[in-house]
């Protein structure tokens, strides 16, 4: 059945086309201006844009959800409310667990693809942990904090084929080969909850780690000892090109002044958007829970973010992708077109997906969101079939 998208303004990569889109069996056929082509159905646009699905590759939950719950209706509660604010595809992310837990994780997500028709749709497993340094766990369970050992990580990798990234800390004992045994396996190897130096960041990098997990949030910066400087993870990210460096874009964990310099020394392709969101994205602000329903932590969403009980520091995000394309936009400097393309194509090129997902292109997945002025969502598609509508 072909379905065409009128009166849209068509967020394209040659810029802002005024026209149609048409697609069919869940593939893009043709962008154009002027008269229609004939289809099955319509949906009228009226005026508003057209863009490319946003691709969440860093969220932890979503509508009072984690995907630590261990419960399918969990993975579809967050999947709905994903792209409801504008995702087709996302990646749940673990935090630090058993193995144990991981494993039973491994099943369900299983599961959940199978059973996931009306949310973003699932694009693999981010494992948050568990070889993170303790000195910048953040909120991740220090009880299972550990280096990565070849017996540990390489039965993990066998349970399941389904890991699309792995966040770690370089600076490790055994990093540099965690991070090449990755890239064997085509998962994306990224660095985070890090306190590397530069070097350590850069063997890493050689070693096949190609992202910097939530920029400016538990990584390393200079140091000094006895008046030598030592440049740090943040360093290693503005300096390294070829690096990418995800940011969580809320206007609280990284704020307008950095979200520009960020943009401007990084450049608008090496800048991902993600939520890193706890349950309490998409959700009124009062008493919730980061973490898993059954050993989470109490907090509080609070002014658009989730903070401890004693508002001592940050509990999370509760950011959606909706909300991270309207904060570029309003207080991060960057067009439209800009912000959209961090919130998509940059996270599709990460991945090692942009072949088929991240833009509006005759061929690609029909993975599409209809928005207005301020980015409020009227239309979630996802691979040609509608999941949300105002």
């Amino acid at each position: 059945m072909k379905t065409i998208i009128t009166n849209g303004r068509i967020i394209t990569p040659n810029g802002i086309v005024d026209g149609w889109l048409l697609y069919e069996d869940g593939k893009i056929l043709e962008i154009g201006t002027g008269e229609c082509p004939a289809a099955d159905e319509t949906i009228d646009a009226e005026g508003r844009y057209v863009s490319p699905g946003f691709i969440d590759i860093h969220t932890h939950g979503a509508g009072g959800a984690d995907y630590m719950d261990g419960t399918l209706e969990a993975y579809l509660t967050a999947a709905r409310m994903s792209a409801a604010h504008g995702a087709t595809l996302v990646f749940p992310t673990t935090l630090t667990s058993s193995n144990q837990v991981l494993f039973d994780t491994f099943d369900l997500y299983e599961e959940a693809v199978e059973a996931n028709t009306e949310g973003a749709a699932f694009g693999g497993l981010h494992l948050e942990g568990p070889y993170f340094n303790p000195k910048q766990a953040g909120a991740q369970d220090p009880r299972y904090l550990r280096n990565p050992q070849p017996e540990d990580y390489l039965e993990i990798l066998s349970r399941s084929k389904n890991i699309a990234r792995w966040s770690f800390s370089p600076e490790l004992e055994g990093a540099t080969e965690f991070a090449a045994e990755l890239s064997k396996h085509g998962i994306i190897a990224s660095a985070g909850h890090t306190d590397a130096s530069f070097e350590q960041c850069d063997a890493a990098y050689r070693n096949g780690s190609s992202l910097i997990t939530h920029f400016y949030s538990c990584i390393s910066s200079i140091t000094r000892n006895q008046g030598y400087r030592t440049a740090g993870v943040m360093e290693y990210g503005y300096y390294q090109d070829g690096m990418a460096v995800e940011i969580i874009a809320d206007g609280h964990h990284v704020p307008s002044s950095l979200l520009h310099l960020i943009v401007k020394v990084k450049g608008v392709d090496k800048v991902v958007l993600v939520t890193d969101s706890m349950r309490g994205a998409g959700m009124p602000e009062g008493p919730s829970i980061l973490g898993g329903l059954a050993d989470g932590q109490e907090c509080v969403i609070e002014g658009g973010v989730a903070r401890l009980m004693d508002r001592s520091g940050f509990a999370g995000s509760v950011c959606t992708t909706d909300r991270l394309v309207r904060t570029m936009t309003t207080i991060g400097g960057c067009t439209l077109e800009q912000a959209v393309q961090m919130a998509s194509l940059n996270p599709a090129r990460v991945m090692g997906i942009a072949d088929m997902k991240g833009s509006l292109e005759a061929g690609k997945d029909a993975d599409i969101v209809i928005f207005g002025d301020n980015v409020e969502v009227f239309a979630t598609i996802v691979g040609g079939r509608k999941v949300y509508q105002v």
